[in-house]
């Protein structure tokens, strides 16, 4: 299991917005990841003492980023992904600061190229869907081509 501590050391995000508690499991193609920073009144992604549903996808955001860490090459600096577009998704609660506990957050990479990644995503609390959708990643923004 990789705690808070080894998933600052390789993502991005750091301090209060480095959300994620520890990695649970993961694969070639997924990962499972936990939260508790959901109920930290000082979560910097809260807006008028609240935590919205929608702030779930930068969770499911950084599990994608801790996963492209864990499949780069021990020898290589992870490369750093920007999330493009999210698609189809779907909230089944209002907001996440409310719940107990742990956040379960998985992410599912799908079939793509080496620089434009597609991940299924979800967020669940004790057994029940918070919210899913399906997000766009791209590694190296440079090697997009421009549309003439």
């Amino acid at each position: 299991m990789l705690d808070h501590t080894w998933i600052a050391a390789h993502i991005p995000h750091q301090g209060s917005m480095c959300l994620l508690d520890r990695v649970i499991e993961w694969s070639e193609s997924s990962i499972n990841c936990r939260a508790t920073s959901h109920n930290d009144p000082g979560n910097p992604l809260r807006a008028e003492g609240r935590l919205g549903a929608a702030n779930g996808i930068e969770y499911a955001a950084q599990a994608m980023a801790i996963h492209g860490a864990l499949l780069a090459n021990a020898d290589d600096q992870p490369r750093q992904g920007y999330l493009t577009s999210v698609r189809s998704v779907t909230l089944n609660v209002a907001r996440l600061d409310d719940l107990p506990g742990e956040l379960s957050v998985q992410a599912e990479r799908l079939p793509g190229d080496s620089n434009n990644i597609l991940y299924q995503f979800s967020l669940s609390h004790d057994g029940r869907c918070l919210l899913e959708g399906r997000a766009a990643v791209v590694l190296d923004a440079s090697a997009l081509k421009e549309n003439p």
